[in-house]
């Protein structure tokens, strides 16, 4: 059986490491196609791609360049082809952008966003989050519904000169329809197949007069799951979300402009669709009939409300505009686990967060006129209280497992203890409140007429503190020393607080060239990511106590803190317009040296993942996007990116065997080598108007996503894969039916991998799923 398993993997990699190199070769075709064509057109002027900066244009109040003239890698995504590509939360947009990766896994609590080497599993993220110019800052509320979402933008690389903490990697901004520009009612009601999946949205937007607009939509999904859980019988990815969303935007006089959005969320699914993959030892295992299927016996799910509140002023003045966004997020969530994911009765896991967030920012910019001299600076303040509680239960099989380790820990011992308890509940309360606060500024220099210098610093200093309330008791029989079965009481109890600041200098250099053609750029710039507490940690320090004595407070301190991880980045690149507009170009270089890098891990017991900076890493790579319309109604387009990604310094502590574990020079888990996207996409007009369709639009892509390794001892990886999707669009007057099929070649992938307790796990990617979506507009 193993000789099979290893036979498909050999055959399956061989497989795909030939669609990873035909890709290459296709997009080299694709440039070279939409070169010639672009050559033999002679309709230029109508033969230009879509700026979707000039077409869609959203409220910037940091930027005073557009973004595809400033010195940074950065892609546009409008609302046309977020439709195209089915794009309806954060987790879809890994396969449009290069060098970004999102694996889809898990439950909504799980947002794992990777830019060039650069991300987070859990705790605080690497790459940031802005809707509406609200800054997302729990990554807990990254991955929710998209609601007449107009425009995305994905800046590569760090942010933090602007954005601050916690963009180290890069950072996602999403911008809502306006409704004073966009009046109108939208509809949308689809299904797919695969999952039995349903929803709908609507969305109106009224102009209630020449300077005030209100937008008003809502949401609901369902779905039944992929997969279904052998033990239970239950559909193991069911779940729904709904939500309601308002925006109000008022031009208050011809200078000052007040916009504000009101949301709330609810989600509600199992999630946690971990199939059993074997165990890690050559041994077969109790459980081999369960390989390759979910099995838990008690129940996953995540739960959560979430509402956001903002309100941006902008005041414009002769010589400056001053603007002013007040964001709040409120997260109440619940998260339960079946922590061995068998039908083992271990332990469980739960969290539940009550989570406030209050950020105020205020910026001052030169005008959009200044010619020599541009330059924003601003204040950033944010206020955090998260109130987590997060109990561990053991039950009769994690009871034994306790049990076994303290006869273990306790041989040659003339005394031996016995549990009686058929459970074990571990209560934990933690409050982790964070203070910050910032002052930036950014000047963008023209030192000669193509010339322009950039140079900004941002100081960030913040406040993190965790309380922490833990503590169980534990019956037990002693026997030893002239007792036999003595009953006897040992509790173990843990409370106290810490408190740490952080400052960090957050510095940016840059160089452009304007060409006709375009821009050219070189840039230096440090990222930041903010250290932390492992609350997890609690349950595996209690677990310790009962074989050993308690830990004192420094011991306790030294094992849930983790620091703040950071970078130093240097990139070049360019922004180019080709062909009279027929053809643009996006390109970059970039070197990352990461410091105190922070990676996810199991506890050494298996109780739950934390965070430990683990050493340094490099990572190094490029990225390439283009696209052409050499026909009317024919767009061409293509983005590749690579990265390599190692650790140049690990240190991973003592292994059970007492050596070291060292894993430097292996490549860092959860990035992948490649990912790349060939798209094509043909309008055709119809005149003669059958059955009242006015025009087609037919679209292909394919997207690839290269190895991947799950784990720092690159024992576990993920080979080159592809993926085929199409769709259909037939357009009436005010409607249009959209049928389209993802996956088509039914690829076999795995979108998440990882070891706990001896035994390999793993979650499948989508399969092979056809769908149907009609969206109206009025």
């Amino acid at each position: 059986m193993k000789e099979q398993r290893n036979k498909r993997k050999s055959d399956y990699s061989t497989y795909n490491h030939y669609r990873y190199y035909s890709s290459r070769w296709l997009l080299t075709g694709m440039l070279a196609t939409a070169g010639i064509l672009c050559l033999q057109a002679t309709e230029a002027d109508s033969l230009r791609v879509v700026d979707i900066e000039a077409v869609t244009v959203v409220a910037q109040p940091k930027e005073h360049i557009p973004l595809k003239q400033q010195p940074q890698a950065v892609s546009l995504l409008g609302k046309e082809t977020l439709t195209e590509h089915g794009v309806t939360s954060i987790k879809q947009l890994g396969t449009l952008v290069p060098n970004l990766f999102i694996p889809d896994y898990g439950s909504s609590l799980t947002s794992a966003l990777y830019i060039r080497g650069i991300g987070s599993r859990i705790n605080t993220p690497a790459v940031g989050l802005y809707v509406d110019n609200m800054p997302y800052t729990e990554k807990s509320a990254f991955d929710f519904q998209f609601m007449d979402v107009e425009r995305v933008d994905v800046l590569r690389g760090p942010q933090g000169t602007l954005y601050g903490r916690n963009t180290m990697g890069g950072l996602v901004k999403l911008y809502t329809t306006n409704p004073l520009r966009s009046p109108g009612i939208d509809a949308t009601l689809g299904g797919a197949l695969a999952d039995m999946s349903y929803y709908v949205s609507a969305n109106a937007r009224y102009r209630l007069s020449e300077r005030t607009g209100l937008s008003l939509g809502a949401h609901g999904r369902e779905a039944r799951g992929l997969h279904r859980n052998v033990t239970t019988g239950n559909w193991a990815e069911w779940g729904k979300k709904m939500g309601v969303r308002l925006r109000l935007v008022h031009l208050a006089s011809e200078t000052m402009k007040m916009d504000l959005t009101a949301s709330l969320d609810r989600t509600d699914e199992r999630g946690y669709a971990y199939q059993y993959n074997g165990p890690l030892t050559e041994d077969g295992g109790k459980y081999s009939h369960l390989i390759g299927h979910i099995s838990n016996n008690r129940p996953h799910g995540y739960r959560r409300d979430l509402a956001n509140a903002s309100g941006h002023i902008q005041w414009t003045a002769g010589d400056f505009t001053l603007s002013s966004v007040t964001g709040y997020q409120w997260v109440r969530d619940d998260m339960r686990i079946d922590q061995d994911f068998l039908p083992d009765d271990i332990f469980t896991l739960q969290q539940r967060q009550q989570i406030h967030t209050l950020n105020q920012e205020l910026t001052l910019k030169s005008p959009m006129r200044a010619d020599r001299w541009k330059w924003v600076t601003g204040l950033s303040a944010t206020l955090q209280w998260n109130r987590t509680n997060a109990p561990v239960n053991f039950y009769g099989d994690g009871v034994q497992m306790i049990q076994r380790a303290m006869d273990e820990g306790m041989a040659g011992s003339p005394v031996s203890v016995k549990l009686t308890d058929e459970q074990l509940h571990i209560p934990g309360l933690f409050h982790t409140p964070m203070r910050g606060v910032a002052l930036f500024h950014q000047s963008d220099l023209r030192l000669a007429t193509a010339l322009t210098l950039t140079l900004g610093l941002r100081l960030d200093h913040e406040w993190q503190g965790i309380d922490y309330d833990t503590q169980t008791t534990i019956n037990t029989l002693f026997t030893g020393m002239g007792l036999v079965d003595q009953p006897g009481v040992k509790r173990v109890e843990y409370i106290g607080n810490f408190h740490k600041p952080q400052t960090h200098l957050l510095p940016r250099l840059a160089l452009s060239y304007r060409t006709g053609a375009g821009t050219l750029y070189a840039s230096f710039s440090k990222g930041m990511r903010s250290g932390g507490y492992n609350i997890q940690m609690f349950s595996e320090i209690i677990q310790q106590s009962f074989r050993t004595a308690d830990f004192s407070p420094e011991e306790i301190r030294r094992q849930i803190n983790y620091d703040p991880e950071w970078s130093l980045n240097y990139e070049v690149g360019t922004h180019l317009k080709l062909f009279e507009g027929m053809m643009t170009a996006d390109a970059a270089l970039f070197l990352i040296q990461t410091h105190d890098q922070q990676v996810s891990r199991f506890t050494p017991e298996g109780l739950g993942r934390i965070l430990v900076n683990a050493g340094r890493a490099r990572s190094w790579g490029g990225e390439l996007s283009v696209q052409a319309q050499p026909l009317e109604g024919l767009t061409l387009s293509g983005e590749t990116g690579y990265t390599h990604a190692t650790f140049t310094r690990y240190d991973g502590g003592t292994a059970a065997e007492g050596e070291a574990v060292d894993y430097t020079g292996n490549r860092v888990p959860f990035v992948p080598e490649l990912t790349s996207n060939l798209a094509v996409r043909y309008t055709l007009p119809l005149k003669s108007r059958p059955l009242g369709i006015s025009r087609l639009t037919m679209g292909a892509n394919r997207s690839s996503v290269g190895r991947i390794w799950w784990t720092e001892a690159n024992d576990a990886r993920q080979d080159d894969y592809s993926q085929l999707n199409a769709n259909l669009t037939l357009h009436f007057d005010t409607w249009e039916l959209n049928l389209y099929g993802r996956n088509l070649t039914d690829t076999r992938f795995d979108t998440f991998r990882f070891h706990s307790m001896g035994r390999d796990f793993s979650q499948q990617g989508r399969p092979r799923d056809f769908g149907v979506q009609a969206r109206w507009r009025l």
